[in-house]
């Protein structure tokens, strides 16, 4: 119809994309050669930049931000003469936390043993009665009105009573009270994660004839992960709060909340707020380690 031999319209050139995109070679849709760079540049772009970037745009913002804060707090209380009682100076505060280094540490890593144990025995316990709870509706029942009793027993009241059961020398409180933190917010949001599952899934895992544990593997497990994984991250923080406002009510005086009470109780704040600093950086250590946990495991799903 155009006049021209088949030969010369199969060897038309490709014309260059109006987009400026790099020319095709040969009509066959294979990149050119010195695009390739390009295109990466432009990945790196949509990305971000490399890990390095990335890390510096995540981590150097909010350090910048407390630097900004702790600076504009030390003026205020310097110039505005605050006294201690009110609020300690930040500089007062570094000077008794590299002062007292041995013994922050030494009542952080207490109480976040505690804690810890505390989250693993809440976290177990609230994995295996979700998955009793979402199996029999029977369970599920009894299990709703004990949850809800236990979601609001205060650790005011429920700490002497247990530092009468088990002794003033005992962590066995403080675990327990731990425990029930954790289990809360771990037993809900599993239970939750495990009825996500649609009945069109489960009903395709039958039709292709899969047992009943390749349908927990496959089907179950999967939604079930990031619902379990938020309120694990929740239960860690918790957890640390909780192990730490028992240590007010009695104990061993090994840990952070009798540290503070004690500081407190001495006129000096700077050094209870050194160890509030502990506590601080305790909870972001757990709140860090669940979401590294969180993500390796989202990575072999």
């Amino acid at each position: 119809m155009s006049g021209l031999p088949d030969s010369a319209v199969a060897t038309q050139p490709t014309p260059p994309r109006a987009d400026g995109a790099a020319a095709v070679s040969g009509g066959t849709g294979t990149p050119a050669p010195d695009d390739r760079g390009g295109t990466a540049a432009r990945r790196r772009r949509r990305t971000g930049g490399g890990p390095l970037a990335r890390f510096a745009a995540l981590v150097l913002p909010p350090i910048a931000l407390f630097v900004v804060l702790v600076l504009l707090v030390e003026l205020i209380v310097v110039s505005a003469g605050i006294p201690p009682f009110v609020l300690a100076s930040p500089s007062a505060i570094l000077d008794q936390l590299v002062q007292y280094a041995p013994q922050v540490l030494a009542a952080t890593l207490a109480t976040g043993l505690n804690a810890l144990i505390g989250l693993v025995i809440g976290a177990v316990i609230g994995v295996l009665l979700a998955i009793a709870a979402s199996s029999l509706r029977s369970v599920d029942g009894m299990l709703a009105p004990i949850v809800a009793a236990v979601a609001v027993v205060p650790i005011v009241a429920l700490a002497p009573v247990l530092y009468t059961m088990f002794g003033s020398t005992s962590e066995v409180a403080r675990i327990i009270i731990a425990s029930i933190a954790a289990f809360v917010p771990i037993f809900l949001n599993t239970l939750r994660g495990l009825r996500q599952v649609r009945p069109v899934h489960r009903d395709l895992m039958r039709a292709y004839a899969a047992s009943s544990g390749q349908q927990t593997r496959f089907v179950t497990i999967p939604s079930a992960l990031p619902h379990f994984f938020t309120g694990l991250r929740i239960a860690s923080s918790l957890a640390v709060i909780s192990a730490l406002v028992a240590e007010y009510f009695g104990g061993p005086r090994a840990g952070l909340g009798s540290a503070i009470t004690t500081a407190a109780a001495s006129s000096a704040y700077a050094r209870a707020w050194a160890f509030v600093i502990g506590a601080i950086v305790l909870g972001l250590v757990f709140f860090a380690l669940t979401t590294l946990i969180e993500r390796i495991a989202s990575r072999h799903r």
